[in-house]
């Protein structure tokens, strides 16, 4: 089996280089070319959380599975707030064939797949940026957004002023008191914190953005209200997953409001995407096993090619 370190993964590859292999893996996805439970939560004291996602990708073969710590706090005392493993056995023989870091792992895959969404379905002209969040998703998220459209200007909102401040001038960003002045003039909208309750209102969007919403993968987290579903036109990474865990799809439905949404892979095999430049679009990421897997993949053959990693007989 070999082991790849967060620092191994981060030499072998960037958000760019894994695009085409999410494109690939949510064309996998929408031709159910694939098995994916839901992702399975242990609440444990306080905030702290441990998810468990597993599953079995067809193209390329294999199947495995990711073990994530969330511990919100972990920032405030200098570690990240995502800790685990990914696992990738033998498609053959059911065998462990290689260990990897999951924080690393989940952020730059994550941010890949927001980053071929919005190539899809942002507009060609879109460069103004507009980043809810400062954490960990949404530093790769800028590396993202630049990975496939020319981003001349940045502006970050943060719940914690002071932190949004220190984020704005590591990234060349100017910062937003408050979020409707973040999105006033943004073509492109990420989303990335852990917040519980919805922040981006119908009434902040204007015609033509985009959002890519990325940071509530649970029920009891939302960013985005329910009335931003009336105005724009919803797509997500895996239609099973959007309806059990996006808190504001849930809202809306309980509201008697049907979203429509489309699975991303669906307009990578053939459907509509963003159908005028004044349309408002909306990238909804739950996460899957798929993308974990195909991002594993990726980085193995990498690592093989390279020798890079340890190496441990596990018989």
């Amino acid at each position: 089996m070999r082991i790849l370190s967060g620092r191994d993964i981060a030499t072998l590859t960037d958000v760019a280089g894994l695009i085409a292999p999410m494109a690939a893996c949510m064309r996998a996805v929408s031709r159910r070319d694939v098995e994916l439970p839901l992702r399975s939560m242990v609440r444990l004291p306080g905030r702290d959380m441990m998810g468990m996602m597993g599953g079995w990708l067809g193209d390329p073969p294999g199947h495995g599975i990711k073990v994530l710590s969330l511990f919100p706090d972990n920032p405030t005392h200098g570690r990240s707030s995502h800790a685990g493993l990914m696992i990738l056995f033998d498609a053959e023989t059911g065998l462990a064939r290689a260990c990897l870091d999951a924080a690393v792992l989940t952020a730059i895959r994550t941010a890949a797949a927001t980053a071929m969404a919005t190539d899809i379905l942002a507009r060609k002209g879109a460069t103004r940026l507009a980043i809810l969040g400062c954490g960990e998703q949404a530093a790769v998220h800028i590396e993202a957004m630049r990975a496939i459209r020319p981003i001349s200007a940045i502006t970050v909102w943060g719940r914690d002023p002071t932190k949004a401040a220190a984020f704005a001038t590591q990234h060349g960003a100017s910062q937003a008191q408050n979020v409707a002045d973040a999105v006033r003039d943004a073509d492109i909208i990420v989303t990335a914190t852990p917040a519980t309750e919805p922040f981006l209102h119908a009434k902040m969007l204007r015609p033509g953005q985009h959002i890519a919403a990325v940071g509530a993968s649970i029920p009891t987290m939302q960013e985005i209200h329910a009335d931003c579903l009336r105005q724009l036109r919803l797509f997500t990474d895996y239609l099973p997953s959007l309806e059990a865990q996006a808190a504001e799809v849930i809202a809306a439905r309980h509201a008697g409001f049907d979203p429509a949404p489309v699975e991303i892979g669906a307009v990578l095999n053939g459907a509509a995407g963003r159908q005028s430049d004044t349309e408002i679009t909306m990238y909804r990421s739950l996460g899957v096993a798929a993308q974990d897997l195909a991002a594993a993949h990726a980085i193995l053959a990498r690592a093989e090619a390279q020798g890079c990693g340890a190496v441990v007989d596990m018989t």
